[in-house]
């Protein structure tokens, strides 16, 4: 059936005359939320087209009633005129918007998501889910009010990135993946939030950053796997693709294990669980990233199995430390990251690495003797205990490689001045410069290591605030933090910005009953929310932070 678009708010009297009897046919028809739509979305309102199919509804058949009634000097219809449409205002902000005039796009019931490619289901189906559309699946036909999902290979689209175009009542959304058509949805389900229209015009967006990622320490203390799932889908609306799971440490391990279940805390999450967690995060497109840290952090490992504990020359034994110059210690490790290799289907994997005390004294050497001697055993008479803890690292890199995944570790696991070197391969996770021996990040960037950003002088939210962690509030990180702020509060150059994958926000639980689950999650609420807005993009924001803060609380 032809429907109607508006009218140029310049119309002649003439011109309005000629149109009155479509107008009344198309207002009895009761088009779609009162607002005239054309047949064909490439003519825009007021072309010659709309106006040639104006003139011939005006002769159909059904308007014969009408043309039997008494003859009446023309009056002017009832148009509508449209400014031009507004940019979005969503979290993250959209990169880029064409503005159009017409009425935008509203969810209505009856209305349809429709697909071009069978692999675009789970996004088709959770979008009309939330915005109480019909999933048609993949259709060829156009109907009013279509939200269509397409996978458009065209050259020169980045990763992650979509268009979506608001126009003709309909909305279409495309991208070269899967992951862009997702976030396009993002996008859609922001801007009709609390019965908001979508504008017309023309989205294109993309992040800037490939790793948008939250951290949680679920070791030092346990959170449900329900709150876990909530925060997936909080992040997915974030368009944030990571979630790190820290779930072994002193404290606690906190996921069932089969190869060695006698370390499992007694609350921790089933396999079957994390699987759930996974699944979900997938349909979201977020990668579970695993966490087990090693050779420092082991505290849960060594409870049960106090013969790998490392101990000094006088007896000492340092928490969490394992001892790895005894063959067992490297075993049990390989076979915890095996074991988890298929529970966790991503490419990524955090190795840990940081904080190991044997290198947090002034003489390792001879406080540790025995890993001086395994150094020298291994790496010939000039082998040091900082030798041997890098290629404990490129050990464990090693079997997470050979389950096809790119390792990981926190900056302070790489050391200066040591004969072996760590793999290239291992990223840098870049937390702190408050370690012995800190190196600054241009240290690692100008060796042509790739690094991922969780500085923690805007990133870390750290329960109960020791050695002077704040909670962040999100306005700092909204303000002064981006990407290339990697330490402190300082910048490195821009040349480095294709070496700096991103960052994570982290939520680290020394003292876990500071604060309920409950409380965290508030908490995190608004600095997770100006960190996804500035790994997105990280350009100067247009709203000022309390504009962005009222837009949080609006969206929810």
């Amino acid at each position: 059936m032809s429907q109607h678009r508006k009218r140029p708010e310049k119309q002649t009297r003439r011109t309005r005359g000629l149109i009155t009897g479509a107008v009344a046919v198309t207002v009895a028809a009761g088009v779609g939320l009162g607002l005239w739509t054309g047949h064909d979305d490439s003519a825009p309102a007021g072309s010659a087209q709309a106006e040639t199919q104006a003139g011939a509804d005006r002769h159909a058949p059904s308007q014969s009633a009408s043309a039997a009634a008494p003859r009446q000097n023309p009056t002017p219809s009832p148009t509508r005129s449209y400014a031009l449409s507004t940019t979005p205002r969503t979290i993250p902000a959209v990169r880029a918007h064409t503005p159009a005039r017409g009425p935008g796009w509203r969810p209505a019931a009856g209305r349809r998501v429709v697909v071009n490619d069978a692999g675009l289901a789970d996004e088709g189906r959770l979008v009309a889910g939330e915005l109480g559309l019909t999933y048609a699946g993949k259709k060829d036909d156009v109907r009013a009010g279509d939200v269509r999902l397409a996978l458009d290979h065209g050259a020169g689209a980045a990763p992650e990135s979509y268009r979506m175009t608001v126009r003709g009542g309909r909305v279409d959304i495309s991208g070269p993946d899967d992951a862009g058509v997702f976030y396009g949805t993002r996008t859609l389900k922001q801007e009709v939030h609390g019965g908001g229209t979508a504008p017309e015009g023309v989205v294109r967006d993309q992040p800037a950053k490939p790793v948008r990622g939250f951290s949680l320490d679920m070791a030092r203390k346990s959170f449900t796997a329900g709150w876990i799932e909530d925060r997936v889908r909080e992040l997915g609306d974030l368009k944030y693709n990571r979630l790190q799971l820290h779930f072994s440490d002193d404290q606690g391990f906190r996921i069932a294990s089969d190869s060695h279940p006698e370390i499992v805390s007694k609350q921790h999450l089933t396999k079957a669980q994390v699987r759930k967690i996974v699944a979900l995060a997938a349909q979201r497109h977020i990668t579970v990233v695993p966490e087990i840290d090693s050779p420092g952090h082991l505290g849960a490992v060594i409870a049960a199995h106090p013969e790998l504990q490392l101990r000094s020359a006088a007896g000492n034994a340092p928490q969490g430390t394992i001892d790895i110059s005894k063959p067992a210690a490297a075993q049990i490790v390989d076979d915890l990251l095996k074991e988890y290799a298929d529970l966790f289907p991503g490419s990524d994997w955090h190795l840990g690495g940081d904080e190991y005390r044997a290198l947090m004294v002034s003489n390792p050497a001879a406080t540790y003797p025995q890993l001086a001697a395994a150094a020298q055993k291994a790496y010939g008479a000039g082998g040091t205990v900082a030798d041997l803890t890098t290629g404990w690292l490129n050990d464990r890199a090693d079997t997470v490689r050979a389950a096809g995944k790119t390792p990981l570790a926190w900056n302070d696991g790489f050391f200066r001045g040591t004969s072996v070197r760590p793999a290239g391969d291992i990223r840098v996770a870049y937390w702190t410069g408050k370690e012995i021996g800190a190196r600054q990040p241009v240290e690692y960037l100008s060796a042509g290591r790739k690094v991922v950003n969780y500085n923690d002088e805007f990133l870390y939210y750290v329960l109960g605030q020791p050695n002077k962690f704040f909670y962040p509030r999100g306005q700092r990180i909204y303000e002064q933090w981006t990407p290339r702020v990697v330490r402190g509060t300082t910048a490195v150059s821009s040349k480095y910005d294709g070496q700096i994958l991103g960052g994570y926000f982290a939520v680290w639980c020394d003292f876990p009953n500071a604060q309920t689950q409950d409380q965290v999650a508030a908490g995190v609420r608004m600095p997770l929310r100006a960190t996804a807005q500035k790994l997105w993009d990280p350009r100067k924001p247009a709203l000022t932070w309390t504009q962005f803060k009222a837009l949080g609380d609006r969206l929810g």
